[in-house]
């Protein structure tokens, strides 16, 4: 059963909400927000505790008291979640969307996150690789 079509963000499991989580490693870009206007501009540059072959956090558990900035969407307002690439599950789900048929859970592989083009894994860098964030920006078309 597709739980995610029947269920809520807020009424998922720990396990299904972790699951919908596609690893294509976006949210954990460094992300500079324009003080005149507000809006997000994502950037190349990747958390230190991403491991760019499979975008999964390698302190997954603690990343939020290794890295203050590191959010727990779970914490957050749905409706906040707009900051998110619109490819996430979670931006998806909240706005009314079905996943996409790239994603692992209707795919039935984690490759096909990499096949589609979604993953960071083949432009990424670290944080300690890089010197300035705003040298680093990127865009994605939708």
């Amino acid at each position: 059963m597709n739980f995610w079509k029947t269920k809520k963000l807020a009424e998922m499991s720990t396990e299904e909400w972790e699951s919908l989580c596609d690893n294509c490693g976006k949210c954990c870009l460094h992300k500079l927000e324009d003080e005149d206007t507000g809006d997000i501009h994502f950037t190349s540059v990747v958390c230190d505790l991403i491991d760019l072959k499979t975008c999964r956090c390698t302190r997954y558990s603690e990343r939020t008291r290794l890295v203050p900035e590191c959010l727990d969407l779970k914490q957050h307002d749905f409706a906040e979640f707009n900051w998110l690439p619109s490819t996430c599950a979670y931006r998806l789900l909240s706005d009314g969307k079905d996943l996409p048929n790239w994603h692992p859970l209707v795919s039935g592989t984690v490759k096909s996150v990499k096949k589609a083009g979604v993953s960071i894994s083949s432009y990424a860098m670290k944080e300690s690789e890089i010197d300035d964030l705003e040298d680093h920006i990127i865009e994605w078309l939708d």
